[in-house]
């Protein structure tokens, strides 16, 4: 008797949320403030290469995730300051632009 195919995992419409989520790729150019926590993580799984799987490094890990979050919360603030800035910019453009063309916005 001849089994139907099983579902492909990819066209599944129900995904679980993670509880945890995996931190972003530990690039050092990309995280500078970051760097020592990142530098001391991965020293610690070259030093650890099972006890990581048993939260040798979780300290270290919890530690790293405060520093994303921090290095966010800093780079969303100067990307608002920055998109108010642009569109001042573009609302005194719009005003320039009006005046010359005589249509009042």
């Amino acid at each position: 008797m001849k089994q139907p195919p099983l579902p492909d995992r990819r066209s599944c419409t129900a995904v679980q949320p993670r509880e945890v989520e995996m931190h972003p790729p530990l690039t050092l150019h990309r995280h500078p403030m970051c760097a020592e926590i990142i530098e001391l993580f991965q020293k610690c799984h070259n030093d650890h290469p099972y006890g990581k799987f048993f939260g040798e490094c979780t300290d270290l890990k919890i530690k790293l995730d405060k520093c994303f979050r921090q290095e966010k919360a800093i780079k969303r603030k100067a990307n608002f300051e920055e998109s108010k800035k642009l569109k001042e910019r573009l609302q005194a453009y719009r005003k320039e632009t009006a005046a010359e063309t005589g249509n009042v916005m």
